[in-house]
C-alpha cells in the first residue's frame, strides 16, 4: 500500500488532498487495507470535467484515496497481463509509448519500401472506445486469466460502479448525461481504465496476428495500422476486423478508417510518417503549446512540482527530436520558462 501511495502522489505531492492524506499517512493506509480485507471498501465520488485537446473528452477523477487503491491493483494485475500482450502494442506500457510506436512503424515502412509492388496501409480506430467497453466481456476476459476471487470481486466493484454510469451510445454527445449506460464504458482518468483498455484490445491483437496472419500490424490504444502490398487483402482484413469488433467486443470503428498508399505518409501517434522522415501534425504542435502554457500556470500556482514539469518537457523534447523541427524547438525553448508566482 505504501508503494501504491508513492506512485499515486508522483508529480502531485503538493496538491491539497495529497497533503491532507500524507499528514495521516499510516492511519490512512491501514484504513484502506482494512476496508479491502473486510470488503467494506466503496469507490469514492467521481469529479467530472471536460478537456478539449486533442478532442473533447469527459474526464472522471477519483479522490486521492481511491487512486492509491488503483495503484495497488495495477501493481498486482498489470504484470500478469504484460506477459501476454502483443509485442507491437505501445500504449500505457513501460518502456514503450508514442516514440517507440512511431519508430517501429517507420522501420517497417523502410523495410516494405525495398520490397516489390506498391504497398498500402489500412488505418482504423474505434468510435468512443473508452465509453463503449462492455463490462461483462471485460470481466470474462480477466476471469480467464485469474481465478482469485478477492481480486475479481474488487475489480467488479470498480468496473460496474453502481454509483456512476460511464457508457455512451456511439451517436451521442459527451455532454448528454441522459443517455449514459451502466453496463458499458470506463472512466477516462482512472489508472485501471488504461490497464483494462489494453486487456480488452489484446483480444483484437490476438485475432489480427493469429487469425488474419497480418505481418505488419501496430496498435496504440484504439488506433491501429496494418500494411500490405495487396489492396484487396487490406479490404478483406478491414471487413473481418469490423465483424470481430462488433461480434466479440461490442465495438464499432469510426469514419476515419481508410486504405491508402504508404507514399502519402501515415498519420499515427501525433506524427505523419514516411519511410524517409517524420513530421509533427499541426494539431500535435498546437496541443503541445497549449499544454505547456497550462503546465506553466499550474507550476506558478504551486500545484505541480519540478519532476512533473521535467517529465512533460522531456517528453515533448523527445517528440521534437524525432523530427527536423529546429525552429519549433528554439521557439519552445524560449517560451518554455517556468516560474513560481510571488
Amino acid at each position: 500500500m505504501y508503494q501504491a501511495y508513492l506512485a499515486a502522489r508522483k508529480g502531485k505531492r503538493y496538491r491539497e488532498e495529497v497533503l491532507r492524506f500524507s499528514a495521516n499517512l499510516e492511519e490512512n493506509l491501514i484504513e484502506i487495507q482494512n476496508e479491502l480485507i473486510f470488503h467494506t471498501y466503496e469507490v469514492g465520488k467521481y469529479r467530472e470535467f471536460f478537456v478539449y485537446e486533442p478532442k473533447q473528452r469527459m474526464i472522471m477523477a477519483l479522490p486521492f484515496k481511491d487512486r492509491v487503491v488503483q495503484w495497488a491493483i495495477y501493481r498486482v494485475l498489470n504484470p500478469l497481463f504484460e506477459k501476454q500482450y502483443y509485442d507491437h502494442s505501445y500504449a500505457c506500457r513501460v518502456g514503450r509509448g508514442t516514440h517507440s510506436a512511431a519508430n517501429k512503424l517507420q522501420e517497417w515502412l523502410r523495410i516494405v519500401n525495398k520490397k516489390p509492388g506498391k504497398w498500402y496501409y489500412l488505418k482504423m480506430d474505434i468510435s468512443k472506445y473508452f465509453y463503449r467497453v462492455d463490462h461483462e466481456i471485460l470481466i470474462n476476459i480477466i476471469e480467464n486469466k485469474t481465478k482469485d476471487e478477492e481480486l475479481l470481486s474488487l475489480l467488479r466493484l470498480l468496473i460496474n460502479s453502481e454509483s456512476t454510469e460511464f457508457g455512451l451510445p456511439v451517436a451521442s454527445s459527451l455532454t448528454d448525461t441522459n443517455v449514459r449506460e451502466g453496463d458499458k464504458g470506463m472512466p477516462i482518468g482512472n489508472l485501471t481504465s488504461q490497464l483494462f483498455a489494453n486487456i480488452y484490445l489484446n483480444e483484437l491483437d490476438k485475432f489480427v496476428k493469429n487469425e488474419l496472419k497480418a505481418r505488419y500490424y501496430i496498435r496504440y490504444m484504439d488506433d491501429f495500422v496494418l500494411l500490405s502490398n495487396d489492396k484487396q487483402e487490406l479490404n478483406q482484413w478491414k471487413e473481418e476486423i469490423i465483424s470481430f469488433l462488433d461480434e466479440k467486443l461490442s465495438l464499432q470503428t469510426n469514419n476515419k478508417t481508410c486504405i491508402r498508399p504508404i507514399a502519402l505518409g501515415i498519420e499515427f501517434v501525433g506524427f505523419r510518417i514516411w519511410f524517409t522522415h517524420k513530421k509533427l501534425r499541426k494539431s500535435t504542435v498546437r496541443r503541445m503549446k497549449t499544454h505547456l502554457k497550462y503546465l506553466q500556470k499550474q507550476y506558478g500556482r504551486n500545484e505541480i512540482d519540478v519532476p512533473r514539469v521535467h517529465q512533460a518537457v522531456m517528453s515533448y523534447k523527445g517528440m521534437l527530436d524525432q523530427t527536423d523541427a529546429h525552429l519549433l524547438k528554439n521557439k519552445l525553448s524560449q517560451d518554455g520558462v517556468f516560474r513560481r508566482n510571488d
